[in-house]
């Protein structure tokens, strides 16, 4: 009985894990294929640096791709990514989603070349892959730590993303999202799941016997699970 409400439980928590995410990848899909279907182009709605009618793309260029490829590399990445930070990381899972999201839209705006229009979620991706190995890391959590080195198997390549190889590839927009994850894993290091902490009981009895027998000591080894969720 108590088997199977765990792995009901466990059932819900994947789902619940990857709700958000996927109605965050729909919308990016109906974006496109709204573009599509009327023949429109929206890579005015991008991040144009230093300039006022940029701001709007701190918001928007997330939502907009160049083309279906562009959104297929980065739809199947963030669904992936972020359904593993709601899973591992849900009590900042929705904060850190809208921190990464405007973090790294502002700092594209203040800090990638101008005279173009930055578009793409190709920022969120190396925010998550980097929230993602660090949370993992810092917390020195087993777990976790198989997390990061998963993370860094499957994209661990983005790495050269960040450097200014193609002009026609917004690297700021990489750079800035590696940078926003960084800066959340750091922030919220002790939030979510924790490394085991030991706990030593140590009950020898009577402190009035002086030769009380090791082998009878109640002496328990308790390992306590912390984790840790939004704090009041």
């Amino acid at each position: 009985m108590e088997e199977t409400m765990d792995k009901q439980a466990e059932k819900k928590k994947l789902l619940d894990s990857i709700f958000f995410p996927a109605i965050f990848v729909a919308l990016l899909w109906l974006v496109k294929i709204w573009e599509f279907i009327f023949d429109l182009d929206f890579h005015t709605y991008g991040i144009y640096p230093l300039h006022s009618k940029g701001l709007v793309g701190i918001l928007t260029a997330p939502l907009v791709h160049a083309d279906f490829s562009h959104l297929f590399s980065n739809s199947s990445s963030i669904f992936i990514l972020l359904s593993g930070i709601f899973y591992f990381y849900r009590p900042v899972a929705f904060r850190f989603f809208l921190l990464s999201y405007l973090f790294t839209g502002i700092w594209v705006w203040f800090g990638a070349r101008g005279n173009s229009y930055h578009i793409g979620a190709s920022g969120l991706v190396y925010a998550y892959v980097s929230f993602l190995f660090l949370s993992g890391i810092i917390r020195k959590y087993l777990p976790l730590m198989a997390v990061s080195l998963l993370v860094v198997f499957w994209y661990g390549s983005l790495i050269w993303g960040i450097f200014p190889a193609d002009e026609h590839i917004s690297w700021e927009s990489h750079l800035w999202g590696l940078v926003a994850g960084i800066v959340l894993a750091i922030n919220y290091k002790k939030y979510g799941p924790q490394k085991p902490e030991i706990i030593w009981d140590d009950d020898d009895g009577d402190d009035n016997e002086p030769f009380s027998n090791p082998q009878s000591s109640d002496n328990n080894l308790n390992i306590k699970f912390l984790y840790k969720g939004d704090e009041s």
